[in-house]
């Protein structure tokens, strides 16, 4: 793996305002706040930046993220996340990410659950 100061940093995008489906009274409370506030606890790699985002329009598809990085790298949304089972999956992928120039992660080196669950893929500003 290369120098990590070389990369543009990456940022980590976690939609809080998901509910995934069910009924939830409290903001506090809502599994895309919960994953936010997982992900706060995790070792994210230095170089990943995490941000609390307010609704990906992806609802109908569980808890939501963002994997963007500068101009030059693509775009990835992944689907049917959530607190519990997934925090080391996305420090996972991110980490991977991080390590790219174009955010192109070989498919069969990312996270398993990020294989199946990708909303979106964006290419590069630059383009």
């Amino acid at each position: 793996m290369r120098d990590m100061t070389e990369t543009t940093p990456v940022e980590l995008l976690v939609c809080t305002t998901c509910r995934r489906g069910l009924p939830v009274e409290n903001d506090a409370d809502r599994p895309g706040a919960l994953l936010h506030k997982a992900l706060e606890q995790a070792e994210l790699p230095d170089g990943v930046t995490l941000k609390a985002v307010e609704c990906l329009s992806n609802c109908d598809q569980g808890c939501s993220i963002v994997l963007r990085g500068g101009p030059k790298r693509w775009t990835f949304v992944y689907e049917h996340l959530d607190e519990t089972d997934h925090v080391e999956t996305i420090v996972e992928g991110a980490t991977k990410y991080l390590a790219t120039q174009d955010g192109l992660v070989k498919w069969r080196e990312r996270p398993e659950h990020f294989r199946k669950n990708c909303a979106a893929r964006i290419p590069p500003i630059g383009a």
